[in-house]
């Protein structure tokens, strides 16, 4: 989500793009000499993906989107901060005007019909794609709330946000050959930018182009430098003057510590508020 009197780009209308550049990935024998055979793929540590570096990814992203560490309490969160997108609501910011909320509602609702959100599923296909809160005020950032103290739709929001944002960034940055925190860098920029060619993949592409990811012979940092200078740029020229603290003190210092492991303790700054991990 974006946080609230901080300008921020919102995700683009959600079109999944896992395959934007090659296939999904399987476990098959890469011919290039040293390269790891598909049983080493299949005992690959999880890295971002293990329970406790999710975790520590939510954490972070939390930092940046809600000014917390408690990821969880962002369950119920709603606001519309002026961003253009209409309300930004839930852990990961889905927003009314970015269609993922509105996918979120839709497939939560088939789960569970008769759920508080429902009734405002005709308002959400209307105002998608706009910042408009026809059908939606005043009841809807209430209602939000209300179903935020329900456990299923902590699980729904779970489940979209690995769906969309953080199994694609993994995975892609597992194909880069990138390690936890190159891992966690293309998750952020998954969720602040959304995928699609004008959002993540566009950026990663542009990325490429500068420097060789790891998968194929590039060095990690210095194509994650890469990763970090075409996205901030990106963020300056949608947004100019927009706070780029999210990478500037907390990846890139990352990054220049040379902690490609994500190893913790962690310390690091987003709009100037400093954030422990021990």
């Amino acid at each position: 989500m974006k946080r609230a009197g901080v300008l921020m780009l919102a995700a683009v209308p959600v079109v999944l793009a896992a395959t934007a550049y090659g296939s999904s990935p399987t476990a098959h024998d890469d011919p290039r000499p040293g390269a790891p055979s598909a049983a080493q793929q299949r005992r690959a540590p999880e890295g971002l993906a293990a329970p406790a570096m999710k975790n520590l990814a939510q954490e972070l992203v939390a930092s940046a989107e809600n000014s917390t560490l408690d990821w969880r309490s962002a369950y119920a969160y709603i606001q519309d901060i002026g961003d253009g997108q209409g309300y930004t609501a839930g852990i990961i910011g889905f927003c009314t005007g970015t269609h993922d909320l509105l996918v979120l509602v839709e497939r939560y609702t088939a789960a569970h019909p008769g759920n508080g959100l429902a009734r405002y599923l005709p308002a959400l296909r209307k105002v998608d794609g706009t910042d408009s809160h026809q059908g939606l005020d005043p009841g809807f950032p209430a209602a939000w709330r209300a179903e935020a103290k329900v456990p299923a739709f902590h699980a729904a929001q779970d489940a979209e946000r690995d769906r969309i944002y953080f199994d694609p960034a993994v995975s892609a940055a597992k194909r880069d050959g990138l390690g936890p925190l190159g891992q966690f860098i293309y998750y952020d920029a998954m969720v602040f930018h959304g995928p699609g060619t004008d959002g993540f993949y566009g950026i990663r592409e542009r990325a490429t182009q500068r420097v060789k990811p790891p998968a194929e012979g590039g060095s990690e940092k210095a194509y994650l430098s890469a990763f970090l200078d075409v996205r901030r740029a990106t963020m300056q020229a949608k947004h100019p003057g927009i706070d780029t603290s999210r990478i500037d003190t907390a990846q890139r210092k990352f990054l220049d510590e040379g902690n490609l492991s994500l190893r913790t303790p962690l310390v690091w700054k987003v709009y100037g508020e400093t954030y422990k991990v021990p």
